[in-house]
């Protein structure tokens, strides 16, 4: 189903909701919500960091591939010859475009265009306690520690305190400029065991910097999920017609004029100009269509893989060109789980061959190489990362879980990430890995700083201060930008 956010809660700054404040304006006449549409306080809104710097403001719109789980980096994009059994890959070696550089057998689809990304082999961070799923999504997508941790690593479900997902961050500050949703997160919610959605929110910006969440019916396992979409909530009621709203805006300004103790509370929003984009919104039906599969050709569907993450990063180009701004696709597996799962305690060997590497290799390789041939690759940043790797070694433990051996555990002291696109250069590899893929011999490159880097493509300064539910100052993220990636 499509899942929109509500309003936003009392529990934040903003006090009284905007659902409320909306309702009075008969804006529930559109079968949207309004709230998670829409952006708040312009003078917020203007906020648009320092301008400067090298690859400062190159990206339009981000597109994350977040792999939820932690892909083994040995088995995928950083094998490793010449090393003890329990640590080479079971997966054979292939050359790819760039000389020099290898894969595993894999990702032949990936090795034929990274010649139009930067692969970092360099991710590194040391953990605070056990370094669990659910706190290291929420360091790599807010770029903070959480507060509260429980021994197992487990964190707290969301809360309106915590840090915003870094696409909230990214929409408050640069709005869209066409009648478009700004932020969409598709096909699952993050999550480990019963902790679901951290990391997801907007935390402490408030419930309309939400992402529009766009999680259609059926398992995990259902490859054919993409194709249930509906779009209902963005489409006119039936017995609503476009006069008929005109009738209903009339009343709201003669409902607003009549009652100026309204007026004032709702001053602040500018409301007037907010309703007339969640009109365009619902009127032009330009999301609507972006959300139609079936306008694309049949053999492009094939090309990005018919299953759920194929047609995920399908739909992220597609909304990216109709003036979305973040698409966040988080990989169609809950993160402690079996079959397409990164998170390969057990059965490597098989799952990974026959389960999930066939599906990133397919719908990352053609989601490149797809905005590339259509000019849209330069405006547009496309990264891809989980939250940690694995284990050099296979049937160790390293975070408390048993392991087979034809396992990798948790290892978040080194691991590779993609970018592309958005002016980082191509056919590059920052950073490099020792012997064993156990640590960076060069250029480490934390979390918060690939998040740091993201900001400074879309031209947001990511030191730049706002405040929390608390009404303290905050940095966006306390990185420094990743300029060597940058062209």
């Amino acid at each position: 189903m499509l899942v929109v956010p509500g309003g936003m809660s009392k529990d934040t700054c903003d006090g009284m909701t905007r659902r409320e404040l909306l309702r009075v304006g008969g804006s529930a006449v559109f079968g949207v919500n309004l709230a998670s549409l829409l952006s708040s306080d312009r003078a917020n809104a203007a906020e648009q960091g320092i301008a400067g710097g090298q690859g400062f403001g190159q990206a339009k719109s981000v597109i994350l591939v977040y792999l939820q789980g932690g892909p083994s980096h040995l088995d995928l994009w950083d094998p490793k010859v010449n090393v003890p059994d329990n640590v080479r890959s079971v997966y054979n070696p292939i050359s790819t475009k760039i000389p020099g550089l290898q894969f595993t057998e894999l990702l032949p689809n990936l090795a034929q265009v990274v010649d139009k990304v930067t692969m970092v082999r360099s991710m590194s961070y040391t953990p605070i306690g056990l370094f669990n799923h659910t706190a290291a999504i929420y360091q790599m997508l807010t770029g903070y520690t959480a507060d509260k941790v429980s021994p197992s690593g487990q964190l707290e479900p969301p809360s309106p305190k915590d840090f915003p997902n870094f696409g909230s961050n990214i929409v408050r500050h640069k709005p869209t400029d066409v009648p478009m949703l700004p932020f969409v997160m598709m096909p699952r919610p993050l999550q480990e065991s019963n902790v679901v959605g951290k990391a997801g929110t907007a935390g402490f910006l408030g419930r309309a910097f939400d992402p529009y969440y766009l999680y259609p019916p059926g398992d995990d396992m259902d490859m054919a999920k993409m194709d249930k979409i509906r779009v209902d909530d963005l489409k006119l009621r039936p017995e609503v017609s476009r006069k008929r709203i005109s009738s209903r805006a009339r009343l709201r300004e003669s409902i607003n004029a009549g009652l100026p103790a309204i007026e004032k509370a709702v001053a602040k929003y500018d409301l007037n100009e907010y309703y007339q984009q969640a009109l365009s919104l619902v009127v032009s039906g330009r999301a609507r269509d972006a959300f139609d599969l079936e306008k694309e050709a049949e053999g492009l569907r094939e090309r990005y893989g018919r299953n759920t993450f194929g047609q995920c990063c399908l739909l992220a180009r597609r909304l990216i060109e109709a003036g979305t701004r973040v698409v966040e696709v988080n990989w169609p597996k809950v993160a402690n789980s079996n079959n397409h799962s990164w998170d390969v305690h057990v059965d490597l060997s098989k799952r990974m061959k026959t389960q999930s590497a066939p599906m990133l290799d397919s719908g990352l390789s053609a989601l490149v190489s797809d905005l590339d041939e259509r000019g849209m690759l330069d405006e547009t940043l496309v990264v891809a990362v989980g939250e940690f790797g694995r284990s050099p070694q296979r049937g160790v433990s390293t975070s408390g879980n048993s392991n087979s051996d034809d396992g990798r555990d948790h290892w978040p002291y080194c691991y590779t990430a993609m970018v592309a696109g958005g002016g980082v250069k191509r056919g590059m590899v920052y950073g490099k890995s020792d012997k064993t893929g156990s640590s960076p011999l060069e250029k480490p490159v934390h979390p918060k700083n690939l998040l740091a880097t993201i900001y400074n493509a879309v031209g947001l300064d990511p030191l730049m201060m706002q405040m929390n539910h608390l009404n303290q100052p905050r940095e966006l993220v306390k990185g420094e930008v990743v300029t060597g990636v940058l062209a």
